[in-house]
């Protein structure tokens, strides 16, 4: 990680300290510019508690990537102090295997857990060459003929200060839901980079699977869409530049419905996927 990486907005947004004299304790500030509506981004609350687990698990076997994690949102992450307990639940020769709880307090100063982890962590540089796919990278215009997210309505924008953060162009063929048309398929795909410039590793991928516009979006179905259950899936560790991310629904019923994700860096690669269980937004 270089200096300029560092001193980005992600890594301030997903900085976690050692607490002293308390192992496995990590505590972290929820910075506002990361928030969606009312609450913290689920993405990037993923990223945190990905951060704390690379510090967990990295020093032993240099397991310090991130190769899956399933989260639980209990809660809707607030803005300001935040602590994540971690915990090694298995260190093996390839892969270790541990958990996470994000927690913040309330107005009383009683704890409140807002994400639970299960993750497993090695090393992606050691992994084999072999790649077979039948998956393929979405085709869409060049970015500079997508539409950026800065042309998206004032007051939306007001509700989403994470998009300042964000060079985020969406396929052209994909916003009729912007203009009062949505196509109804359930897809939105785009280009992603952070804005200043920070080139994507393994913890951005796993902000960048919860990134775009909810794809209730395309089926004419706007407001808060809070997530379940969160999978994401690290495959390979990104090159520089932007990537491509897919995000598709299937399947709406019984109030819930399924986002699939997946990510494409600047090679081609497909180098990570994610499912989540989401609320259908109350106004629908």
């Amino acid at each position: 990680m270089t200096a300029a990486d560092q001193a980005s907005e992600f890594d301030r947004g997903i900085a976690v300290t050692a607490r002293p004299g308390v192992p496995s304790v990590y505590d972290a500030e929820l910075d506002p510019g990361w928030r969606i509506g009312g609450g913290m981004n689920g993405g990037l609350l993923l990223a945190l508690a990905g951060n704390a687990l690379r510090q967990e698990l990295g020093a032993v076997n240099n397991h310090g990537d991130p190769f899956s994690l399933s989260a639980y949102y209990i809660s809707a992450g607030r803005p300001g102090p935040g602590e994540i307990r971690t915990e090694t639940v298995r260190r093996g020769r390839n892969f270790s295997t541990g958990a996470a709880t994000l927690l913040q307090r309330d107005d009383r100063g009683d704890p409140v857990e807002r994400l639970r982890v299960l993750a497993s962590y090695g090393d992606l540089d050691a992994l084999k060459g072999e790649v077979r796919t039948s998956a393929v990278p979405p085709v869409m215009p060049p970015p500079e003929e997508c539409v950026s997210s800065e042309l998206a309505p004032p007051d939306f924008l007001s509700e989403a200060a994470l998009l300042k953060r964000l060079e985020l162009r969406l396929d052209p063929a994909c916003v009729g839901w912007a203009l009062g048309k949505p196509s109804g398929e359930g897809r939105i795909q785009g280009w992603l980079r952070l804005a200043d410039g920070r080139e994507p590793d393994p913890l951005m991928l796993l902000f960048a699977v919860d990134a775009l516009p909810p794809v209730t979006f395309d089926l004419g179905l706007f407001g808060w869409t809070p997530t379940l259950e969160l999978t994401a899936h690290v495959r390979a560790r990104p090159v520089p530049g932007w990537l491509r991310v897919v995000h598709s629904t299937r399947n709406l019923a019984g109030g819930l419905l399924e986002e699939d994700a997946e990510v494409w860096d600047a090679s081609g690669r497909l180098v990570a996927q994610s499912r989540q269980l989401a609320v259908v937004p109350r106004s629908a």
